[in-house]
């Protein structure tokens, strides 16, 4: 891949712009917001200006409801040889994409699974998409050239391509994306109500509950209008599982010695379900796993360099473990031990760990 047009510079745009970029792809950077042009391009994200030719692959960067009519628009004006995409629906923008009379041979729906709390072209990175989930939805009309440029362009951003249907990759973003997101700004949402005093102890658990609550609003009532029977019918079984949970709290302050018995054991169950789910999510040592984990593997070196100097340098960092495998040997001072960390720490950890003579694989 030689060129490529970015269309919409906000964080997932101007990511991959800054991804191909430094690559050595020139990228052209188009966006209706003359504001977040500039700032993309002062980021070094690419040129400001649409190209002169077709590029090898167009990236439509827009909410869900604008990408068939922004695909139309620019398939007409002959932008790009290949067409993707970055919504975080895949079925509906397909289905617009063929009542409009989009060339879909030359169209290969995308969604690379990576993101921050903060929207526009300033939080953009290049390696936002490292070893991180990228889905890719050819239907049975994409040439297999389209496709190709594709998969070049996940390559090019650091990613891990992942091919499925588009109504299976709506539904399995409504699990493990849109509904979450859903539920955490509910829960924010409660906090509106909280007394000061309430919301002044909130720690680390509520943070990270709520975290994703912090997104665009505008964009996320925009995804979820998009994929509403997914989102409905998940929701549907939530709110049984809330209301069973609320019947066992009251049976727990009226009800007798029986059936308070019978409340504790269906919170037990509530609560074991959801250890349970989020063990699924867990990359297990050696398993492949889901990448909601990285290993990092540092050997402890010399005889000074002891676990305890290690953890302390983590500490340092300001970075939580999800867990520790020491060496099947502590007898040898060289052992390696390995570091599990969530994704988007473990290339600062690694900085910061060799800033401090850490050998970090």
């Amino acid at each position: 891949m030689h060129t490529a047009a970015v269309v919409g510079t906000g964080l997932i745009g101007t990511s991959i712009a800054l991804a191909l970029t430094g690559r050595g792809v020139t990228t052209h950077l188009i966006d209706r917001d003359p504001h977040s042009v500039r700032i993309a391009a002062a980021r070094g994200a690419g040129t400001p200006a649409p190209p002169s030719a077709p590029v090898d692959i167009a990236v439509i960067c827009v909410p869900p409801s604008d990408v068939a009519r922004t695909i139309a628009e620019h398939q007409k004006a002959d932008l790009a040889r290949a067409y993707t995409d970055v919504a975080s629906v895949k079925a509906l923008p397909h289905a617009e994409c063929l009542a409009l009379g989009c060339d879909t041979a030359a169209l290969v729906g995308g969604h690379p699974l990576a993101g921050r709390e903060r929207s526009g072209p300033l939080p953009a990175r290049a390696d936002l998409f490292q070893d991180r989930h990228w889905v890719l939805t050819p239907t049975p009309e994409t040439s297999e050239t389209a496709l190709n440029r594709a998969l070049e362009l996940v390559s090019l951003c650091g990613a891990v391509p992942v091919l499925l249907d588009p109504p299976d990759h709506d539904r399995a973003v409504a699990l493990v994306s849109h509904l979450p997101h859903l539920v955490a700004s509910l829960t924010a949402a409660r906090l509106l109500e909280g007394e000061a005093q309430a919301v002044r102890l909130a720690g680390r658990g509520v943070r990270d509950v709520t975290r994703i609550a912090a997104g665009d609003a505008g964009l996320w009532t925009d995804i979820l209008a998009a994929n509403t029977p997914a989102v409905s019918a998940l929701l549907t079984q939530l709110t049984a599982d809330l209301q069973r949970t609320a019947d066992a709290l009251d049976r727990l302050t009226e009800g007798g010695p029986e059936q308070q018995d019978g409340a504790l054991a269906d919170l037990t169950d509530m609560l074991r379900r959801g250890s349970e789910g989020r063990a699924r999510i867990a990359t297990t040592h050696g398993g492949g796993g889901t990448g909601s984990r990285a290993v990092l593997s540092v050997s402890l070196g010399d005889q000074d360099r002891r676990l305890e100097r290690l953890l302390d340098d983590v500490t340092e960092a300001r970075v939580d473990l999800e867990d520790l495998l020491l060496p099947e040997t502590t007898a040898s001072p060289r052992g390696a031990v390995e570091l599990l960390v969530a994704p988007d720490v473990a290339r600062p950890l690694t900085d910061a760990l060799r800033d401090r003579g850490w050998a970090v694989r």
